[in-house]
């Protein structure tokens, strides 16, 4: 039940996307309760942006896979959509006068504000943990796929193929290192 409610309370106080339940699930699951370490948390962040469907969806289920098999992930799901669901169908009843109320769009549009800075503080936190570790190539990559897609336009879905390639690579590499005995 811990899992369901730690999802569901995530999900309720989250807004602006699914990047911004990220930190909020790093500290829940790697900080206060342990479940997985800060690599775990990076690789199911991978995991969940380059999968079909919402990011904190994803997320959702990888973690409650990784800490209560099936069971697990279908606790996440009902907890991380549940919320939403909830604020959407009360919303949705009022709607006409959110849609015209100037107060309720300069909050909206100071939101946006709040986003932006919690995904620039996500990037700059993983990227820490990246460098700690000495391992460049996955920030390299990240650079690598911001500048393709800001600057000349390049199609999502071919810079997501080609970093699963580079990460595929990278993983073959770093187990033929520690097979020989060279684990870096």
């Amino acid at each position: 039940m811990q899992l369901f409610f730690s999802v569901f309370k995530l999900s309720a106080c989250t807004f602006g996307g699914g990047f911004v339940i990220v930190p909020l699930m790093r500290k829940r699951f790697v900080e206060e309760l342990g479940w997985v370490d800060e690599q775990e948390m990076i690789d199911m962040t991978a995991i969940a942006q380059s999968s079909p469907g919402a990011i904190a969806v994803n997320a959702s289920i990888l973690m409650g896979y990784h800490v209560a098999g099936v069971p697990g992930a279908l606790l996440t799901v009902l907890g991380t959509v549940t919320p939403p669901l909830i604020i959407i169908s009360i919303i949705s009843l009022f709607y006409q006068a959110f849609r015209d109320n100037a107060i309720v769009s300069l909050v909206m549009a100071g939101m946006l504000c709040g986003v932006a800075a919690v995904i620039f503080d996500v990037v700059i936190d993983m990227s820490k943990t990246l460098f700690q570790k000495k391992r460049l190539l996955p920030v390299f990559v990240l650079l690598g796929a911001f500048v393709a897609v800001r600057f000349f336009s390049a199609n999502i879905i071919v810079v997501i193929f080609v970093c699963g390639i580079i990460g595929a690579f990278e993983t073959l590499y770093r187990e033929k290192q520690h097979k020989d005995g060279k684990v870096k």
